[in-house]
């Protein structure tokens, strides 16, 4: 297994340096995240982090809020380091998008409960279903979050499976949306490298 990578302050660029760093970094990290994203249907979308995604997201908090103080940037980097994976798993920021906020509010009525139906795996027997909201409850009885931050557990089985060059499958299994489709090479590659 891949140790975990979490990020320190010497990680990161003061704000001086990103503001000369952060155009080519950000194209950088652009390029990096189309082989982190997983459209599951017309309306969601899982957004895999990992420890590129959360420097960017890092940098900008602070450029944005002009922190430079070590205590405020510690604060950021124990905010952001949870949602990079640990070595054994698959982290990501799940969306469900409508543009228009009376029918994504209808929606979100109706999707109570998706977070825990959110899977990965090999095969409809093998289904690793997501950890979802660690860090609190996004959910009510009346409706659901727009965004939930998820944790997939990957056993040992499936790695191998994985490594053997099987599918890496993902899917929805709330009646409201069902949905399942076959992850591409390139964000399968992307997610193996987590892990092994």
């Amino acid at each position: 297994m891949k140790e975990t990578m979490k990020l320190t302050k010497t990680d990161l660029w003061s704000l001086e340096e990103y503001s000369n760093l952060r155009q080519d970094f950000r194209k950088m990290v652009i390029a990096h995240k189309k082989n982190r994203q997983l459209s599951l249907g017309d309306h969601a979308t899982l957004y895999f982090e990992d420890s590129i995604t959360m420097k960017y997201q890092i940098q900008e908090m602070l450029r944005i809020e002009k922190i430079f103080e070590s205590a405020s940037i510690e604060e950021e980097l124990n905010a952001y380091n949870p949602l990079i994976p640990d070595g054994d798993n698959w982290k990501a920021t799940f969306m469900i998008e409508f543009p228009d906020p009376e029918e994504r509010a209808i929606c979100l009525e109706q999707l109570v409960g998706i977070e825990d139906t959110i899977w990965v795996g090999t095969n409809d027997r093998n289904k690793i279903y997501a950890i979802s909201n660690e860090d609190l409850d996004r959910s009510r009885e009346e409706k659901t979050a727009a965004v939930h931050f998820m944790r997939f557990q990957i056993d040992e089985n499936t790695l191998q499976e994985l490594n053997s060059g099987k599918a890496l499958i993902a899917g929805i299994d709330h009646p409201k949306m069902p949905f399942q489709t076959i992850v591409s090479e390139p964000v399968r590659s992307s997610l193996l490298n987590d892990i092994c």
